[in-house]
């Protein structure tokens, strides 16, 4: 009929249109499947398979269901059954987010298309699903995600773990499995940065197992990478000109690589590589991974040692707390041993027994070294009454080195140079010769086969010009100086730890070796005491730290002995109420007063002390130690003994030194502090001293 359709070509002869139809099902590069009104499979082309991991057999009585991700599957449901009652065609494209899950769990990106066959009399729906994973932007989209989900997973790795070398072992498993490279390495700078040792790594060469070491050179693969201090992308191992390529690099197949500097606040301290045996293996998304991954792992890295450094401190500051604690414990013994001693060596009886003088000085002796081990370990926990005074440095350096003859490694040859007399240097005594312990220590350590330990001191006009700008206080730049230089000829530093060298928490020793307050603290007093210091040192050549110390105008004016403490210097019949909750310790001060001719009344505590500060009473001098137990503490009996008594003298003394510290800073300049433990002839003094401050021109009676 005109105007009629063209009816469709008929098939060759012999060919059956059932059989055309049936080879185009399971030829189509699609996959097909046939599903009922349910939601079951009834058939499947072989492409389906391919693309589902499953064998088409598998898949016919299978509900669609299973091939729908967990995470979507309600949703899934919810809208089938919807298509159901209103099944519509719909062709590819519409949709780019919709995902397969295959057999082995694992997630294909998909398009898929939906065709009725209701309206040809069929009670199913041909869905027609289609791989795009393969496609360049939608491979491009889902490398991308990849690389974000295995930041993520590193991310909540630092997040959870606190230990470094955690994450050090975990950053290149990471790095390869993102990237799928052959071969993974963090490399991290030494101390002293001439070396790289391999932290960590997977694929890693023979050559680079756990104690291997890379000279940091600009011709060594990571070397090169820190020398530039940005990304290093190689394409082909073989054509590399900038540095050297390891021959083990080309006889494992490796071709391409890609490298990032690891950064500690700005500085390179290591380098993060991958390599692949593809050439021109990375492009900028792997380098914005690996550049990522890089700096999550520094700043990792930086909070584990911030909080390494805090706990550390935190660590310290406990033991300087139990160490205070001790330290007043042990004074209270020490003022009763020392006080006996002293008691005993007056006795008539054993006054012409020479033996028993030379075990009663022996006993002496050792109480104060005992004493002075106690001065030591608070002046390292930072609970010791600093203040400054001239000091004869030289003197000290001899008596320091006299002491570590006698304590330190017997190879190492200890020498002095200091003047006959002097040189004197203001400075706190005790964190002088703390200061010059550290160093010594630290010399001991860098000489473990022995060497010369050297102590020098020399007086100077001025800071040397350079050092100048050291100097928190720009006009004692003009003040004369003494250079207090101690000298080994151990191992050296290069420079890079020179620079470091004064950092709290810095140190080039093993675990558990150093603290790496040291030199900080050493530092940190110098700088106290209006100096500066300086290092001279190089790898193999030993090391010169030289303490600029300021000395008086009148470098001549040597301290004088105070004969003021002398017990004819304390009045006679000078009442003392004096406060001591520790029985032995009262008994011992009390004898001592009375020795000097007071007239002690004792109490235990600040509440049996105040019973006797009644009107009408005449002490004139309150005696107390600071901690007096449970109660009142001294200061507050001190403060209420002169609200009521204006005129009483107030001497206070403690075992603690935490507690001089803050009642040298609260208490008024008029009252005397003491520490313990003390002989009989320093409590003299501090009453002396409290007599001629109230007997000054001017003062009041």
């Amino acid at each position: 009929m005109a105007g009629d359709a063209a009816p469709s070509p008929a098939l060759p002869a012999g060919i059956e249109e059932e059989a055309v139809y049936r080879s185009l099902f399971n030829a189509y590069p699609d996959a097909l499947l046939l599903v009922d009104r349910d939601g079951q499979i009834c058939l499947a082309n072989p492409s389906a398979a391919q693309v589902l991991g499953y064998t088409a057999h598998e898949l016919i009585g299978m509900s669609v269901e299973a091939l729908v991700p967990d995470s979507i599957r309600p949703r899934h449901a919810e809208y089938r059954n919807a298509y159901g009652h209103a099944p519509r065609t719909r062709p590819m494209g519409t949709q780019m987010d919709l995902v397969a899950r295959r057999k082995d769990g694992s997630e294909v990106m998909v398009e898929i298309a939906l065709s009725p066959l209701q309206s040809h009399g069929l009670p199913f729906v041909v869905a027609a699903i289609r791989n795009i994973s393969a496609y360049p932007r939608v491979k491009q989209a889902l490398q991308r995600a990849r690389y974000s989900e295995h930041l993520a997973q590193f991310g909540r790795l630092a997040v959870d773990t606190r230990h470094p070398q955690r994450l050090l072992e975990q950053v290149p498993t990471i790095a390869a499995h993102a990237l799928q490279v052959d071969a993974s390495v963090v490399f991290l700078l030494s101390a002293d940065r001439q070396k790289f040792r391999v932290a960590s790594g997977v694929g890693t060469l023979p050559s680079e197992g756990p104690s291997a070491s890379v000279d940091n050179h600009p011709l060594t693969p990571p070397g090169f990478v820190v020398a530039q201090g940005r990304p290093v992308i190689v394409d082909d191992y073989r054509t590399e000109q900038r540095f050297q390529v390891p021959p083990a690099y080309l006889e494992a197949g490796l071709v391409s690589a890609m490298a990032v500097p690891l950064l500690d606040r700005g500085r390179s301290v290591g380098a993060l590589t991958v390599r692949s045996r593809q050439p021109q293996r990375f492009g900028d998304d792997e380098l914005r991974f690996l550049e990522s991954l890089s700096s999550l792992l520094a700043t990792s890295l930086q909070r584990a040692q911030s909080e390494d450094a805090l706990n550390h401190a935190q660590r310290l500051e406990s033991v300087g707390q139990l160490t205070g604690g001790i330290a007043h414990d042990f004074n209270n013994l020490l003022t009763v041993i020392q006080g006996n001693l002293q008691v005993l060596e007056e006795l008539p009886a054993l006054a012409g027994d020479a033996y028993g003088q030379q075990l009663l000085a022996a006993a002496s002796r050792a109480s104060r070294r005992a004493a002075e081990l106690t001065s030591k370990l608070l002046t390292f926990s930072r609970r010791q009454v600093l203040q400054t005074t001239t000091v004869d440095a030289g003197a000290m350096i001899v008596s320091l080195a006299d002491m570590l003859r006698r304590t330190i490694d017997q190879r190492i040859r200890i020498e002095t140079e200091v003047p006959d007399q002097g040189p004197v240097v203001l400075a706190d005594p005790g964190q002088l010769e703390s200061a010059l312990l550290n160093i010594a220590i630290n010399a001991r350590d860098a000489m473990p086969e022995g060497g010369t330990l050297r102590f020098r001191a020399v007086p100077e006009t001025q800071v040397p010009v350079g050092l100048r700008g050291e100097l928190d206080d720009p006009s004692s730049a003009e003040q004369p100086f003494v250079a207090i230089a101690i000298t080994d000829t151990g191992t050296g530093m290069p420079e890079a730890v020179k620079e470091r060298a004064f950092e709290p928490f810095f140190t080039t020793k093993g675990a558990g070796r150093g603290t790496g307050l040291g030199l900080s603290t050493v530092y940190g007093f110098v700088k106290q005491s209006n100096g500066t210091i300086s290092i001279d040192s190089a790898p193999g050549a030993g090391t010169t730290i030289t303490l600029y110390i300021p000395r008086p105008w009148d470098d001549e004016a040597l301290p004088e002995d105070d004969d003021a403490g002398d017990a004819s210097a304390v009045p006679a019949g000078l009442k003392v109420l004096l406060v001591e909750d520790d029985v032995e310790v009262r008994k011992v001060v009390q004898t001592f007063l009375e020795a000097l001719g007071c007239r002690a009344h004792s109490t235990s505590s600040g509440e049996e002390a105040l019973l006797a500060l009644v009107p009408g009473a005449s002490f004139d001098l309150l005696l107390t130690d600071i901690a007096l137990g449970p109660g009142m503490r001294g200061t507050e009996l001190a403060a209420e003994a002169q609200r009521r008594f204006p005129a009483m003298a107030i001497l206070l003394m403690s075992g603690y030194s935490s507690e001089l510290i803050e009642a040298d800073r609260d208490s008024p300049a008029s009252w005397e502090l003491l520490r313990k433990p003390y002989t009989r002839h320093e409590l003299a003094r501090a009453i002396a001293r409290l007599w001629a401050d109230r007997t000054k021109p001017g003062d009041a009676a």
